[in-house]
């Protein structure tokens, strides 16, 4: 059934987990970058959790609002939502105080070419959310193209590994982390990196991509033949959960599911699923971006949806024909350029 208030419910419920970790939380929560694919689940489940757990808090959601039907969800839920470019200083000095922030705010689609600008939201704007919030706690997402394509049979991308950013997205995602780190080591502010790889749900991401490809017969790239996935609720209940790991010096922290997924396996199986012949163009590489999740498994235990519960989801959200949000992951490239 792809009814969009039916995902959207599941995929913003708390688990038990996040409702007491937000019982504990001292101070309100502002989400910035509030508008992206991720930030609504984030922020309303935060202010879900807020309800159940019975406490005083606000949650904010930050955004430009370009669209009044994303304001208008959020406060259905009781985020308070608060209109503000980030970018302009005046917006930024007259945000709401907030104990704990979640940093979401980014450029990656249309950076070749528009590298200036790339850089300035993911480098130089954290530099000023972090001057901006010296006293709060801080998640700041980053991602999984902070490090290197990596040989698959290592098991991927460890958090204590050195970055090596390929193309200037990549590279400005490592500046992101770097200035956030060095504000937090001067005013010695709270905050977790979450490097995240890759966020799905039914309408976008890794899975949709290959099983909209099998469906519609088109030929499946191969030489990307892993990824990391992790489904957007789970996302969301560790983006609330790792305030609580917040550190200075900060810590670094793989946001990714259990297994490397085999692109080539996706899509038999989705073939499977359809009864179509999947499509394939090339071999596959020996390297891939791909990260090791073991610990955030040490520290929160698995992601609640798995692999096989994601690619039934997908499925039957293709079969129908439901809506999607448009926007490829281009988890495909191998260049950096985004």
């Amino acid at each position: 059934m792809t009814d969009i208030a039916v995902l959207e419910d599941s995929l913003t419920t708390p688990t038990a987990e996040v409702v007491e970790a937000i019982a504990r939380l001292d101070g309100d929560i502002a989400v910035l970058g509030v508008g992206g694919k991720v930030g609504p689940s984030v922020a309303v489940m935060a202010a879900r959790a807020v309800a159940e757990a019975g406490v005083d808090k606000t949650v904010f959601g930050v955004a430009r609002f370009s669209d009044p039907s994303a304001r208008a969800t959020l406060e259905k839920y009781g985020v308070r939502p608060v209109t503000a470019d980030l970018t302009d200083d005046d917006h930024l000095a007259g945000l709401p105080d907030a104990a704990n922030v979640v940093f979401m705010a980014g450029n990656k689609f249309g950076t070749a070419g528009n590298e200036h600008f790339t850089w300035m939201m993911n480098a130089y704007l954290p530099g000023r959310v972090a001057q901006r919030f010296p006293d709060s706690r801080i998640v700041a997402f980053s991602t999984l193209v902070t490090y290197p394509l990596v040989d698959v049979a290592t098991g991927g991308s460890r958090e204590a590994e050195w970055p090596g950013p390929l193309g200037e997205y990549a590279a400005s995602c490592v500046g992101r982390e770097r200035i956030f780190e060095h504000f937090s080591r001067k005013n010695g502010t709270p905050l977790l990196q979450f490097r995240l790889g890759y966020s799905i749900e039914t309408r976008y991401g890794v899975l949709h991509e290959i099983a909209q490809a099998v469906h519609d017969g088109e030929p499946i790239p191969l030489e990307m033949g892993h990824a990391s996935v992790i489904w957007q609720r789970d996302v969301a209940a560790y983006a609330l959960r790792s305030l609580h790991l917040a550190t200075s010096p900060p810590r670094r922290l793989n946001i990714t599911g259990p297994e490397i997924v085999s692109i080539r396996r996706l899509a038999e199986r989705f073939g499977e699923i359809f009864g179509r012949e999947p499509r394939f163009d090339g071999v596959e590489s020996g390297s891939a971006y791909v990260m090791d999740g073991s610990e955030l498994q040490r520290e929160f235990g698995f992601p609640g949806t798995t692999l096989a519960e994601m690619v039934d989801e997908v499925a039957a959200w293709v079969a129908e024909a439901g809506p999607t949000i448009g926007k490829p992951t281009k988890f495909q490239q191998r260049d950096g350029l985004f």
